[in-house]
């Protein structure tokens, strides 16, 4: 894969969400600022303090916009929800894309290659080339991780409630997870249509994926699907509560696709109808953790412009595949 020129030590426009990850986002904007200081990179901080996705969108856009003027490149600092967000203002806008990882999971991050901890994130962004990266889009809404519909929305909003109750923690998110996998849920019934086809489906949830490293974990056999130019569909039929915890367990020992509940494919194109009984064609979709109201019918599919995002070689040995920068 090809890198995409930019400029010479481009000035950096950064978006930091105090709020997002564990860590003191105190100390992490004094980390960040003395490290470019040092480098006598050219920045400013755009800092969000208890902000949510539409405060965070009003900022991005207002970064990109003075990216536009200079020549810069937007830079994220937060978990994968506040990266969704700087990044679908930045999708189109023919600026480059940075991220430095500050979220529980960091699928996106890692799956490039950038570093969890902070340091070495911020090493990264200042020597790394701009490649293009493959989007995904739900009714025009980027995701870089994953959208869904189902119960893997409501999955999403218990674990935040969870967060703010007891922190956050990749514990505190297995737990909450098996909490709601507990409760009663209600099937969707939804049509399909791929290539020409249509199909009708009674699912608890569907899942879209557009990471790689998350997908492998769980053992979906259509991983390979997103460095293919296509996205990954996961159904899952309807099945009681204790199936439910053998599932997730199987999805922790990276067995999910093995199990005879599971349909999964590939695509580039897929259209999604909720079924007539319902009374409203409003449907709750989750991209990357952010839960929104979008109006049917769905359509997934593969961005047309891919994000140009600042990262290692991907063919250096110096990165491993969990995205940390091997010494």
């Amino acid at each position: 894969m090809s890198f995409v020129p930019v400029s010479p030590a481009p000035p950096l426009l950064i978006v930091m969400n105090a709020g997002s990850g564990h860590n003191d986002s105190a100390a992490a904007q004094e980390t960040i600022e003395q490290m470019l200081k040092d480098a006598g990179r050219a920045y400013r901080m755009f800092l969000i303090e208890d902000a949510d996705a539409a405060r965070i969108g009003e900022t991005a856009r207002r970064a990109v916009k003075e990216a536009q003027a200079c020549g810069g490149v937007v830079v994220a600092v937060g978990g994968d929800g506040t990266i969704n967000t700087v990044a679908n203002a930045v999708l189109g806008s023919g600026c480059s894309f940075g991220v430095i990882p500050q979220g529980t999971f960091n699928y996106f991050g890692r799956t490039h290659g950038i570093p969890e901890n902070l340091a070495e994130a911020i090493g990264v962004l200042l020597t790394a080339r701009a490649y293009p990266v493959q989007a995904g889009l739900v009714n025009n809404r980027l995701f870089l991780v994953n959208a869904s519909l189902g119960l893997y929305p409501q999955l999403l909003e218990d674990r935040e409630a969870f967060k703010r109750e007891y922190g956050r923690s990749r514990l505190v998110a297995l737990w909450s997870g098996l909490v709601t996998a507990m409760r009663r849920h209600r099937q969707l019934r939804i049509s399909l249509e791929r290539q020409g086809r249509t199909s009708n489906m009674r699912t608890l949830t569907l899942f879209v994926g557009n990471n790689r490293l998350q997908m492998e974990q769980i053992g979906i056999p259509v991983a390979g699907s997103v460095d293919e130019g296509q996205l990954a569909a996961v159904a899952l039929r309807p099945v009681g509560r204790f199936a439910m915890l053998w599932l997730m367990a199987r999805g922790a020992l990276g067995r999910l696709g093995e199990a005879e509940n599971i349909i999964s494919f590939g695509f580039q194109r897929l259209t999604v109808n909720p079924s007539s009984l319902y009374r409203t064609h409003r449907v709750k979709v989750a991209t990357d953790g952010e839960t929104v109201w979008m109006n049917a019918p769905l359509e997934f599919r593969v961005s047309p412009q891919p994000l140009h995002l600042l990262k290692p070689d991907p063919e250096s040995p110096a990165v491993n595949p969990t995205g940390n920068v091997a010494p």
